[in-house]
């Protein structure tokens, strides 16, 4: 069965990351997420009203963790 572009859509994220607590705060005000106990991954959850959105959902998150993870190694390396 083929999934309309109308229909519903779910996507579940799971990120291991050595700063997950870091790529989470870039988050927040973007998406529905969660850490695990030990802070090593990052979930996130997002539901939307069709696969359109959802891939506009997708971009928005990408570039947000993008940018934020070259601010993570930026700041490594500063510490170096």
């Amino acid at each position: 069965m083929t999934q309309r572009k109308s229909e519903s859509t779910r996507l579940n994220l799971r990120l291991l990351h050595r700063q997950a607590p870091a790529l989470a705060a870039s988050l927040t005000t973007e998406a529905n997420f969660r850490l695990s106990d030990d802070e090593s991954t990052l979930f996130v959850d997002e539901v939307t009203v069709s696969i359109v959105d959802l891939r506009a959902r997708w971009n928005t998150l990408m570039r947000g963790l993008i940018a934020s993870e070259h601010v993570v190694d930026l700041g490594g390396e500063a510490n170096e």
